[in-house]
């Protein structure tokens, strides 16, 4: 499942927040429940990469997930880099 962290501004109170969802969704103001605030950006947090062990590790959030992500390994790697360079190209180069 893809999964976000979308950061907010509401215009009404100055507030800012980031919260975590399955799309890039408007979201209500905390502080002051003004609604319907889009993000104004995102980050595409479907595919991380963790340190485990001296290797780093591309975890995937499945689609089978519900409301939250459920990260399992898909690869690995000696470098973050290379690990960094698979989630953006999609394969091994």
């Amino acid at each position: 499942m893809a999964w976000y962290l979308n950061h907010y501004h509401c215009q009404d109170c100055n507030a800012a927040w980031s919260d975590e969802w399955s799309c890039c969704c408007d979201d209500d103001c905390p502080q002051c429940g003004s609604r319907h605030w889009s993000p104004y950006a995102s980050e595409d947090l479907t595919e991380i990469v963790r340190e485990q062990d001296g290797l780093f590790v591309v975890m995937r959030s499945p689609d089978s997930a519900d409301h939250k992500p459920r990260y399992e390994p898909i690869a690995r790697f000696t470098s973050n880099e290379l690990a960094n360079r698979f989630i953006v190209d999609g394969e091994l180069t």
